[in-house]
């Protein structure tokens, strides 16, 4: 062999080992990439999820149907908007998700313990969830048949009390309240309303009697109503209620969890029993807890509901004013967002629209 051929092999020796070396390395790299990427992390995925129509069908189901009292044909839609959520226990999230999340502007990454709580398990979150809508669907029902102007009688039973509050030490578990006194007047308590109006006309840190049955006995009870820091009265007690409806509503919605659907359950029921289309056939939108008085409370991840209601079509989005720092700068092209922070406020701002006088509504 002379020494061009004893050069060239001892360079193809060189190159070839470097070659392999270099290959091992790049798929020994690829592989702790894709380990990484695949590898669960502490963090939470939420996206823009469905929108439903809860004056529409949800698989050839209505999703709100209403039988002992006449009810009307509605046009336009009136949508709730749902966020999903990934990570925590049963749901994990790999890196490569986390990455994806970071660049979809319909998504958004934050630590899983800011969106759950990591104790509880998957079948606990569940219950959760699904408790929420039960009581979110109970609230939106009273709320809009109360709006209407029907009595829903109601048994109002004592669970428990806010121990920071004046009712704490003074009420017992097991207490039916039957009837309120402030100023001197009394009030039965034959409604969750009849309460509630008597609080809001009695001025925070006065005396009221609670009338309530204990064991059988009639009890009276002074207690000492609480600031809610809205201005509002309220007494610190935690109250199930047995509800005698006047007419039957039933919502039927599957894999849909939580409380804030309730304002626009509330103003599904009240434009199906009211003669007229509330909308004007406009499609809209919007997010918000309900309260059995009607109160709209502020929800997480507003931004996203307004993403996912653009996309469905909305024309319009009813967001709590609770909310309305989240949604400042952060509404798609093309959606109105309206502030609320009553039933009787949504309703007047879906007339408004349905008027085509849009122009004074309040916004965030």
């Amino acid at each position: 062999m002379d020494d061009t051929s004893r050069g060239l092999h001892a360079l193809t020796g060189r190159v070839g080992s470097r070659s392999i070396t270099m290959l091992i390395s790049g798929v020994a790299t690829l592989g702790l990439l894709l380990i990484m990427m695949l590898t669960p992390v502490p963090y939470a995925i939420q996206g823009a999820g469905p929108t439903f129509d809860t004056l529409g069908e949800v698989s050839d189901t209505e999703l709100i149907t209403i039988s002992g009292a006449e009810t009307y044909p509605t046009d336009g839609q009136l949508r709730l908007t749902t966020v999903t959520t990934a990570g925590g226990p049963g749901f994990p999230v790999d890196t490569g998700s986390v990455v994806r999340g970071w660049v979809d502007p319909g998504r958004r990454v934050l630590p899983v313990e800011g969106v759950i709580d990591p104790e509880v398990t998957e079948q606990e979150q569940e219950q959760i969830a699904a408790q929420q809508m039960i009581s979110s669907q109970e609230n939106a029902t009273v709320a809009a048949l109360t709006s209407l102007g029907y009595e829903v009688p109601a048994e109002l039973e004592v669970v428990g009390a806010d121990p920071t509050m004046g009712a704490d030490g003074v009420v017992a578990e097991g207490d039916v309240v039957t009837a309120i006194s402030s100023a001197g007047a009394r009030t039965e308590v034959t409604t969750y309303q009849a309460l509630a109006n008597v609080l809001d006309e009695t001025p925070a840190g006065s005396i009221v009697t609670l009338e309530v049955l204990r064991d059988g006995e009639e009890t009276e009870l002074d207690v000492v109503t609480t600031d809610d820091g809205a201005g509002m009265s309220v007494l610190g007690i935690y109250l199930d209620a047995e509800f005698e409806y006047p007419v039957d509503v039933q919502i039927q919605i599957d894999n849909v969890g939580g409380p804030s659907a309730g304002t626009m359950f509330a103003l599904g029921i009240v434009d199906l029993l009211t003669e007229g289309e509330l909308t004007g056939g406009h499609v809209v939108a919007g997010t918000g807890t309900i309260s059995l008085e009607g109160t709209v409370g502020p929800i997480g991840g507003i931004t996203l509901k307004m993403f996912a209601a653009e996309r469905d079509g909305a024309e319009f989005f009813l967001a709590p004013s609770g909310n309305c720092g989240e949604v400042s700068g952060a509404v798609p092209d093309g959606l109105q967002v309206i502030a609320i922070s009553t039933l009787e406020e949504a309703r007047d701002a879906v007339e408004s629209i349905a008027d085509g006088d849009t122009a004074d509504l309040p916004a965030c």
